[in-house]
């Protein structure tokens, strides 16, 4: 009989410790209202144009069930690299402009402004 009450109460202990430990991983249930797109705690700079030490800067939040870090950090990277080789063929094709001693007219588009590459 004794054995029968310790297996129950084995049984009920193990079960409610699995029952808070879901509880404590998956929430109450409770919904959040949708995120402001206006308001982030991610700041860019507004004043210019994004460069890849602005990405790399950029910490996001981190949270029980949020994003995988490695994956975000890997992500920023490769946005950092895209900036990195973009902002450098604009150099390049700046350089080479002013080279020619030629200056961006009314009918010719900035560089990398459609984001068309430039055969060099």
């Amino acid at each position: 009989m004794l054995t029968a009450v310790v297996v129950v109460l084995t049984t009920v202990v193990v079960a409610a410790l699995l029952f808070l430990g879901g509880a404590v991983l998956m929430g109450r249930g409770e919904t959040q209202p949708p995120a402001d797109p206006e308001r982030s705690p991610l700041e860019l700079p507004q004043d210019r144009p994004v460069t890849a030490d602005d990405v790399r800067g950029v910490r996001m939040t981190v949270t029980v069930r949020g994003y995988r870090m490695t994956e975000v950090d890997w992500l920023l990277e490769q946005l950092a690299r895209a900036l990195e080789e973009r902002d450098g063929q604009v150099a390049a094709l700046r350089a080479r402009l002013e080279g020619t001693g030629r200056t961006p007219g009314a009918d010719e588009a900035p560089a990398g402004g459609n984001g068309a590459h430039a055969d060099a």
